[in-house]
């Protein structure tokens, strides 16, 4: 969840940021990447507790319902910590793709869809945007390594029973087969992910062939 909602914030927020280059929106998407880039995954939990929890009072606090109790109570469980740790990927990945697609929106072949009268709308979603993918994948590929280490500190926060606050329990408790175990896990997501994210380039560019 927290790469959807990473992903949910950092496409179009980078898409705009290199439409319009220096404009407001594109200052506004700098100064949001450049602040989930510097605030730490457990600051940013701690202060989404106390704006939505105890504030507002509109989302829970920690623990964690199960979809057997409905969907609605399960997102609204998942929310906070799933932006905690999303908030600083979302960032690394808007500021990749605002990059990447402002290199790309300068290659020749943009230019002559755009003479050919195609909206701005078609120019960047059809041929620009899978072009500049490529570098982004690889980014968030990376990411998934820091996404799965941020979590250790996140699930313990918000009382989550995941594998995060599995590893964090086994330190304190000394339980370093569990621990062994739990990393294991951790490294074979790692590899999986990276292994997706090869897989991804062939689909994105037809030039990548594996054999």
């Amino acid at each position: 969840m927290a790469m959807a909602i990473a992903l949910l914030i950092a496409v179009p927020v980078g898409i705009l940021s290199a439409v319009r280059p220096n404009s407001n929106a594109d200052k506004a998407g700098t100064v949001l990447a450049m602040s989930g880039v510097a605030i730490p995954d457990f600051w940013l939990g701690i202060m989404l507790i106390y704006v939505f929890s105890v504030w507002l009072k509109v989302l829970p606090p920690s623990g964690y319902a199960p979809i057997s109790q409905g969907l609605w109570p399960s997102l609204q469980s998942m929310l906070l910590p799933a932006l905690s740790l999303g908030m600083a990927l979302s960032a690394v990945v808007m500021r990749q793709l605002r990059s990447a697609l402002l290199e790309v929106l300068q290659q020749d072949y943009v230019m002559v869809a755009r003479a050919k009268g195609l909206r701005e709308t078609v120019v960047v979603g059809r041929h620009a945007l899978k072009n500049a993918l490529i570098p982004v994948v690889t980014v968030i590929g990376l990411q998934t390594g820091r996404l799965f280490g941020g979590a250790v500190v996140v699930e313990t926060i918000f009382a989550l029973p995941g594998l995060g606050r599995l590893a964090a329990d086994s330190i304190f408790f000394r339980d370093f087969p569990m621990l062994q175990g739990v990393v294991l896990i951790l490294a074979l997501a790692v590899v999986l992910a990276n292994l997706l994210t090869d897989l991804l380039y062939a689909f994105l560019d037809p030039r990548i062939r594996y054999r």
